[in-house]
């Protein structure tokens, strides 16, 4: 990866900072980051080579900067608040570009971005691209396997992951006794799970599917410690994922908190292909 300049926009969370070192330990010999006010995390802009500041409603602004400094290709990552979708201050362009979209959701609003951005000659890059150490293939990551209940709601939940992703809805299934308990709106997997639980208490299961085609420039499923520490406190005891298709941020805390609290987690083999870890050529 010697000689190629790269971009990080940075929501909030650890996901932009693990992706600027897992591109450094690649040899990628310069990635910058497109600091978010109020949402990037100090560590994530510090561990950058470069850094540019923008407000979320500024965006446009910042996918020109990008464009005038000749940049190899760009990386959408981390969280931002789906509520700024609603309330943020953009200004007059961003929101002709939203005006535009007859249906929003990630794939709407983040397919416009990444158009945006390829007009001024950066494309959008897989978002899984450099994170080798936190995308888990398959197989069983904890003590605990799944109970043979918990596995026969996480084949149904894989299911419904399925047939709802075509409809663009969410990543997250919450199932007990084969009964869909909830599925994630724009409301976030920890809300979903919340709610979910809360109907089915102990022994529900979650879980976590990108859509058959999912775009892996964006919008990658992502776990870690919040959403275990979630699970435990409404009940949910098995986390289950498709392998090579989720980001499973804290990995080695997220796997140390399920073993003490006796949850099992387990990747999935869900036939489809894995996320690249690399840009192509």
């Amino acid at each position: 990866m010697t000689g190629k300049k790269y971009i990080v926009v940075a929501g909030w969370g650890a996901y932009p900072r693990l992706l600027i070192e897992g591109a450094k330990k690649a040899g990628v010999e310069r990635i910058d980051c497109v600091a978010i006010k109020g949402s990037t995390d100090r560590a994530t802009w510090k561990a950058a080579d470069n850094v540019h500041w923008i407000t979320l409603g500024g965006i446009a602004d910042g996918i020109r900067w990008c464009g005038a400094n000749g940049y190899d290709g760009a990386f959408l990552a981390g969280q931002v608040n789906p509520l700024s979708l609603f309330r943020g201050r953009f200004d007059a362009e961003v929101k002709q570009w939203l005006a535009e979209l007859s249906v929003k959701n990630a794939h709407t609003i983040f397919g416009k971005l990444s158009e945006k951005f390829a007009d001024v000659g950066v494309p959008i890059l897989p978002a899984s691209c450099f994170m080798d150490d936190w995308m888990p293939g398959a197989g069983l990551l904890t003590e605990r396997a799944p109970t043979e209940a918990e596995a026969s709601d996480i084949a149904h939940a894989a299911e419904v992951a399925r047939d709802v992703g075509h409809h663009d809805v969410g990543q997250t299934v919450v199932v007990k006794s084969g009964m869909v308990l909830a599925v994630e709106a724009f409301e976030g997997t920890n809300a979903a799970i919340k709610r979910g639980g809360k109907l089915g208490g102990k022994g529900s299961i979650v879980f976590k599917a990108a859509r058959v085609g999912h775009d892996m420039r964006f919008d990658i499923p992502v776990v870690g410690l919040k959403t275990l520490k979630m699970m435990k406190k409404v009940g949910v005891t098995a986390l289950a994922f498709q392998a090579g298709r989720l980001v499973l941020l804290d990995r080695a805390e997220v796997i140390r908190y399920a073993n003490v609290h006796g949850i099992a987690i387990v990747g999935v083999d869900s036939g489809l292909p894995a996320a690249p870890l690399r840009p192509s050529a």
